[in-house]
């Protein structure tokens, strides 16, 4: 027991803490939880924190020091200012669950010691370590969940187990390692992993954990993909003083509401008008007492179930009850309280999905559970109504007329009010970095008056899936302002960055556009056609030019879309004068004001 452990391991356990790290929601900077993170090692004689379990496991106390450590980690949780409701995320080593010294009921003793209630405590099984005898380890694992205390997989991705761990865990949380997330928005193989990763945590019913986000840019792209909660110094660094976390991190808050690419769901009021509030049931009803709502109401197959905190645990069906109803002794199995009072094992886990999440997110979730009519939509993690399937497809349907009706009718690239907007708001969003980039082909119009007009049709069609190939990466947004210009919008990338991309652009098309001049002309190097005033003229083959307009995060005010449009056209022409077609104008105040005044001199 933990009172006969040695002076040894009871003078090296006292000189470890803990310090919390938050776990927030992606979407609101909501705080959900806090991991509790060992430390002091450093003052214990080990050199890791893995060396103190391992010498723990070889004297046969791992499991006494891990109850230990528990209390000490809940000492140091319940000083954490209006904690109600936050969650703490332990981190169990495996060889525990293997233990011949493991008794159920111990941490349910320390939570009660506390007052605190079961679902509070989330034990993270990691795949970093190798679990020898998996049934034996599922059977405390259920045992666990049993007791209402929640159940999350972390290092996802990393470990021995893969896959098998999480089929048979069935975790309430997916944690994401940071290897991972660690340059994600850079790394198309990284985001189309993580993707996946959460789109199958969702199908389970799970929530997604990314851990170690640090930048902006690995936020975005974490959100955009679908996690739920994130975790990193881009938050909050751990923190051994508790009273440092927060019930909000409202620069989290600020900063999603301040990236608004055209990429963010602008689903949520479509989904807010759609969704059907389904009464749920109490984690605490008795089965008896649920078996007795189907009855009376025939026309329900189900109930969503929550736990005291509202967040969904899942869904009874009526089919559960069917052997009971059909059984000469069925409700009388039900009313024996030994059997009628454990309501777990009738609840079935069931998609979820944030209502920030984009309608055609929900529906890639949706298409990938059989046999289920709808979803069960959570915000800020508690339970908010069902979606199902027919309001589902009615949001998308309005959806996708409203997205045809701001796009460019022939590239169906946004149109030139998206454009707008997206200019408008970068403006204003002086604490981030912005590059816009104009481009105008050169020498379009005798190539339409020599080829046609179908042909510079396709020419334009050939550029806006250039264009649309960077959409992949969130932080870009394309439109077609219409005829041969074309807009990009980049945000939180380097100028030397998106100059770079603008070459590839420019150089990719002057050798795909030669394909649609005859052989005459690819050899010559030019055309033959009249200019504007009827003369004949040679004019060399289409090339793309770009004006790359630079806003700092550094500019002191926000300007009007107007101004900017101004300095792109003064530098129009330097960039079809430029041998490498295009130019930069970075934007400042003065630069600004002296064009505005230059023009309106010109008016007079």
């Amino acid at each position: 027991m933990v009172s006969l452990l040695s002076q040894y391991w009871q003078s090296a356990v006292s000189r470890l803490e803990y310090a919390l790290q938050p776990i927030i929601n992606i979407h609101t900077g909501s705080c959900y939880g806090v991991e509790a993170l060992l430390r002091g090692i450093e003052f214990t004689g080990f050199s890791s924190i893995g060396a103190v379990f391992d010498k723990a496991h070889h004297d046969g106390v791992l499991h006494d020091i891990d109850l230990l450590l528990r209390e000490k980690a809940l000492q140091k949780f319940i000083n954490i200012p209006n904690g109600s409701g936050i969650k703490l995320f332990f981190n169990l080593d495996n060889r525990i669950l293997v233990s011949r010294h493991y008794e159920s009921g111990e941490t349910k003793r320390i939570l009660d010691k506390y007052s605190l209630p079961k679902d509070t405590f989330c034990f993270e099984v990691s795949e970093r370590n190798q679990i020898v005898n998996i049934s034996e380890t599922l059977q405390i694992l259920d045992a666990y969940r049993s007791q209402e205390f929640k159940i999350a997989l972390d290092d996802c991705g990393t470990g021995f187990s893969g896959l098998q761990l999480l089929y048979y865990t069935k975790p309430e949380f997916i944690k994401i390692d940071r290897f991972f997330i660690e340059r994600i928005a850079d790394d198309f193989n990284k985001r189309l992993l993580v993707a996946s990763i959460v789109n199958i945590a969702h199908i389970m019913g799970s929530l997604v954990v990314a851990e170690g986000v640090e930048t902006n840019r690995e936020f975005f792209a974490c959100r955009d993909i679908g996690c739920d909660l994130v975790q990193g110094y881009l938050i909050q660094r751990p923190e051994t003083d508790s009273e440092k976390i927060k019930n909000r991190y409202d620069h989290i808050c600020f900063l999603s509401k301040s990236d608004r690419r055209g990429h963010i769901s602008d689903d949520k009021d479509l989904i807010k008008m759609e969704i059907e509030y389904l009464e749920p049931l109490s984690y605490k009803s008795s089965v008896l007492e649920i078996f007795e709502k189907f009855r009376n109401k025939k026309t329900q197959s189900f109930y969503p179930v929550i736990n005291q905190n509202d967040e969904p645990m899942g869904v009874i069906f009526e089919s559960s009850f069917k052997d009971y109803a059909y059984s000469r002794f069925g409700r009388e199995l039900l009313e024996n309280p030994s059997y009628g009072s454990n309501l777990k094992r009738f609840i079935c886990k069931f998609p979820i999905a944030e209502i920030h999440t984009s309608a055609e997110k929900i529906l890639e979730i949706f298409s990938r559970n059989e046999n289920i009519d709808g979803i069960l939509i959570v915000e800020g993690m508690k339970y908010a109504g069902f979606l199902s399937a027919h309001s589902l497809l009615k949001i998308l349907n309005e959806k996708n007329i409203a997205i045809a009706r701001d796009q460019n009718p022939l590239t169906k690239l946004p149109g030139n009010s998206l454009i707008y907007s997206f200019v408008s708001e970068a403006l204003v969003d002086i604490c981030f970095q912005y590059v816009f980039v104009y481009f105008d082909f050169d020498n379009f119009k005798p190539y339409n008056d020599t080829y046609g007009f179908r042909s510079g049709d396709r020419v334009i069609h050939l550029f806006a899936d250039l264009l649309r190939s960077l959409t992949q990466n969130s932080f870009y947004f394309v439109g077609h302002i219409g005829g041969d210009d074309f807009f990009m919008g980049v945000k939180e990338y380097s100028l030397e960055t998106v100059v770079d991309q603008v070459k590839k652009i420019i150089s990719k098309f002057k050798r795909d556009v030669e394909s649609f001049y005859d052989p005459d002309a690819i050899r010559r190097g030019y055309i033959c056609a009249k200019n504007r005033h009827g003369e004949e003229k040679t004019y060399p083959l289409l090339t793309v030019s770009a004006v790359i307009v630079d806003l700092p995060e550094t500019r002191c005010q926000a300007y009007s879309p107007d101004e900017v449009s101004s300095l792109i056209a003064r530098y129009k022409k330097a960039a079809k004068m430029s041998p490498d077609n295009y130019c930069i104008a970075t934007v400042s105040e003065c630069e600004i004001k002296r064009i505005v005044i230059q023009e309106k001199i010109a008016c007079f």
